[in-house]
């Protein structure tokens, strides 16, 4: 199944020292798929951030070159929402202003509970 992933969803792992593709996995999760706006949002981060959140975005930046791209620009939360929406793929973020959004408009979400494993809601 696919899942796509939120920009704060690549900076998981090293932010929490949890390997998300292998508990995506573990949840069905095999193939992840992020949209050219998400991509575009972590190279824009690159001149904004600074300390641990840096070390964050150079992970971020490398995991992102493990997951599928969908040319999809714009705001990457509109994006998210838009393609959760048109495809039925979830979102995996932890982004609680992003995941509010995504349950309204009735897309599953998966985010970090606790915090070492992912929930899907």
């Amino acid at each position: 199944m696919r899942v796509l992933i939120d920009t704060n969803g690549l900076m998981v792992p090293a932010q929490h020292g949890i390997d998300v593709f292998e508990e995506l996995r573990a949840l069905g999760y095999d193939q992840c798929v992020i949209p050219s706006a998400v991509r575009d949002e972590l190279e824009s981060l690159k001149s904004k951030v600074k300390g641990a959140d840096r070390a964050a975005l150079a992970v971020a930046l490398e995991l992102a070159k493990r997951c599928e791209v969908a040319e999809a620009p714009g705001s990457a939360d509109d994006v998210l929402a838009a393609l959760a929406k048109t495809t039925g793929m979830p979102v995996f973020t932890n982004d609680a202003a992003l995941r509010k959004r995504l349950k309204k408009e009735g897309v599953k979400t998966i985010f970090m509970r606790g915090r070492q494993t992912l929930a899907v809601e």
